[in-house]
């Protein structure tokens, strides 16, 4: 077991079609995969953006495209987390109509680690916006171990809610996880950073915050602003992104997570 690990995280721009995200997160992994890399993360809705109709993207875990994101982390040699859309329930809308939802899951795939997905507990029910009316919520915090390292999964709208880090910090993990896709819009470049930074300290934990890349584009977005980030145990930032798409690759040690944990042992308590 490794007490130290490299990772990267893949800030880029979803598109609504699938087959042509899938070939981004390929070369993005790729290239990840040549600087060392044996974890790359990709943001929430990388199977599509948030700008269509999620239902009719929506695929089952023996889909096409999570078969495809399974094929390449194994060419690649390393695992992948990639956000996509499940399908779920049904629900009746306020006029009448039956609308398919579907579940926001995270893929956590690749050789060596044992497959497991994530889906999205706190939903964006906020500034004007209902994704609860599209997406089911999930119910169970998820954790992975890839490379000898325990790693806690979240997704975007999570970071509001430090009950789910806490706990994931409680349950040991060395590392979390969170793919976004942080709309733009008054303070929320500050609130991104602020919510990050205070989770990282709230699960004791590395944390990769792994955003869409900003765009100007008024149809298709903005359904990111970048920033993309590396946060320690104690909720410094030791790496950033900007707004362009970029790879951020950093290596993390276990033993600055333990020697935060024995310094100010809050997750005892």
């Amino acid at each position: 077991m490794s007490d130290s690990l490299r990772l990267a995280g893949a800030q880029w721009t979803a598109t609504g079609d699938p087959r042509e995200n899938l070939h981004r997160i390929d070369e993005l992994t790729a290239r990840a995969a040549e600087r060392g890399a044996r974890l790359v993360v990709h943001p929430e809705a990388a199977m599509a953006s948030f700008a269509g109709r999620l239902d009719t993207v929506a695929e089952p875990l023996d889909g096409p495209f999570a078969e495809g994101v399974r094929a390449l982390a194994q060419r690649h040699g390393v695992t992948v987390v990639v956000g996509m859309f499940t399908p779920a329930d049904e629900v009746t809308t306020a006029d009448g109509r039956n609308r398919s939802r579907v579940h926001n899951t995270l893929l956590v795939t690749g050789p060596g680690t044992e497959e497991t997905t994530y889906r999205k507990i706190h939903l964006y029910d906020a500034f004007g916006t209902r994704e609860s009316d599209t997406v089911a919520p999930g119910d169970e915090v998820r954790t992975v171990r890839v490379d000898g390292w325990d790693v806690g999964l979240a997704t975007c709208y999570d970071v509001r809610f430090g009950d789910q880090f806490t706990r994931l910090g409680r349950s040991g993990v060395d590392l979390v996880v969170l793919p976004a896709s942080w709309g733009d819009g008054p303070g929320k470049a500050s609130q991104w950073d602020l919510l990050t930074r205070a989770r990282a300290h709230d699960a004791q934990a590395w944390l990769l915050a792994v955003g869409q890349a900003w765009t100007r584009d008024s149809v298709n977005g903005p359904f990111g602003i970048g920033g993309s980030l590396l946060a320690d145990a104690t909720g410094e930032i030791r790496a950033r992104l900007g707004g362009a798409e970029d790879l951020l690759v950093a290596d993390i040690d276990r033993e600055s997570v333990e020697r935060t944990r024995a310094s100010v042992p809050i997750l005892r308590s």
